[in-house]
């Protein structure tokens, strides 16, 4: 289960917009999005290309990191 760091969010809008995000790339399930922890990790049907992922935490307006 692929964890990345997500800087930038402040409260639980930040963390419904990362799920979304998330979710929104094919093959991502299992999406769990913690602000304390400042990390998101989610389930891959197959190999996700990891780019893929921050760019769409990115779009969103927030920083991530593996």
């Amino acid at each position: 289960m692929p964890t990345i760091t997500v800087e930038g969010m402040s409260c639980q809008h930040c963390v419904n917009a990362v799920t979304k995000a998330l979710e929104s790339i094919p093959g991502i399930t299992g999406v769990h999005v913690s602000l304390e922890k400042k990390q998101a990790d989610f389930s891959a049907d197959n190999p996700i290309e990891m780019n893929r992922v921050h760019e769409a935490i990115r779009k969103i307006g927030f920083e991530s990191s593996e």
